[in-house]
């Protein structure tokens, strides 16, 4: 969605403003239709998956040394402020000024677990991760860019993981298209080891691909019950935001202890945001939320003495509905200011 010269102009002159979100706000152009909070609620509870290999300790003599985790949940996904006409300031090869101007969109995710299981078992589940335990948060940003990209790179997600985790992920807006988007198939099997569930090394993937997780998660192909959330339901248009941190500049930055043990290398995320044929009580389309993040965590040797570390997927999943525009508490706030 692009904006005028002339109210990019306008923006440039009128100076920085941070306001509460709006759906529909034109400068935010591919990310108009995320302000508000989104739910796993109405029928939508427990569309959240998560998947992670963890290093393990395992008894005398087994040759695996992680453990796969894999936990439902429920989560909350606000975006509440949005920040306008962000400066960039730099020249042309001319020496004439050349600055960016950015729209910025505050978000908050939480996630609450509803059940976990893991195999090898471990004895650190019980008291540690009862249901209702939030087992992830996260404030960031997306960004909106109006003018001098790069590349065509001209969104971003920008967030911070309380494990010790700093992310920027790049993408290129693309045309809202029509019905939904093609959800595509995605492997949960480690890299740099062999690809077979007869593999021993892989035991805990296969033991789920024939026992799914509450019959339903399958870590071998994660991205199903993405594909079956939209069964059945009449998907007028799809916005789809994907970026990525092997993208351009973007990258991620872990605390030591990270990079040593398990080192978050890489991450893939694409939003699906879908208007639904079915109307809202002001006689709009109700709007869903998907989305599939894929974390690359790198640890335990590759084995017969080949180089580098094997490299794990650590994938999430999730269907919710958007519950309200505008959290009237935010709006609130910045009104008393």
């Amino acid at each position: 969605m692009a904006i005028s010269r002339e109210r990019l102009m306008s923006l440039k002159d009128g100076g920085r403003v941070i306001e509460a979100a709006q759906q529909g706000d034109e400068l935010l152009g591919p990310l108009a239709l995320l302000p508000g909070v989104w739910k796993n609620e109405g029928g939508l509870e427990g569309r959240g998956w998560n998947m992670i290999a963890l290093p393990f300790e395992t008894r005398p003599g087994s040759i695996l040394d992680y453990r796969l985790l894999l936990n439902q949940y429920n989560e909350t996904l606000v975006f509440d402020l949005v920040d306008k006409g962000v400066p960039n300031r730099g020249l042309t090869e001319l020496r004439t000024q050349a600055d960016q101007s950015l729209v910025a969109l505050d978000y908050e995710q939480v996630t609450d677990q509803i059940a976990t299981i893991d195999f090898p078992h471990s004895n650190v589940l019980g008291p540690t991760s009862p249901p209702g335990n939030t087992i992830h948060h996260e404030p960031g940003l997306w960004l909106n860019m109006l003018d001098q990209v790069t590349d065509g790179f001209d969104i971003a997600r920008l967030g911070s993981v309380p494990h010790g985790d700093a992310v920027l992920a790049l993408g290129r807006s693309v045309p809202t298209t029509d019905g939904p988007a093609d959800i595509p198939d995605v492997s949960g099997l480690p890299l740099k080891v062999r690809q077979d569930l007869t593999n021993p090394y892989l035991a805990p993937y296969q033991h789920f691909h024939q026992n799914p997780f509450l019959g339903l998660f399958d870590p071998v192909h994660p991205a199903d019950l993405l594909k079956a959330a939209n069964q059945g339901v009449d998907i007028l248009r799809t916005t789809t935001l994907a970026v990525d941190t092997e993208a351009e500049t973007g990258g991620i930055k872990n605390i030591p202890f990270i990079l040593k043990q398990a080192n978050a290398s890489s991450m893939r995320s694409t939003f699906w945001i879908q208007e639904l044929a079915e109307l809202d009580t002001r006689g709009k389309p109700k709007l869903r939320l998907q989305y599939l993040q894929i974390v690359m965590l790198d640890f335990d040797p590759r084995s017969s003495g080949l180089p580098g570390r094997i490299v794990w997927p650590h994938v999430s999943i999730n269907t919710m509905h958007k519950v309200d525009e505008a959290p009237e508490e935010k709006v609130q706030l910045l009104a008393s200011r």
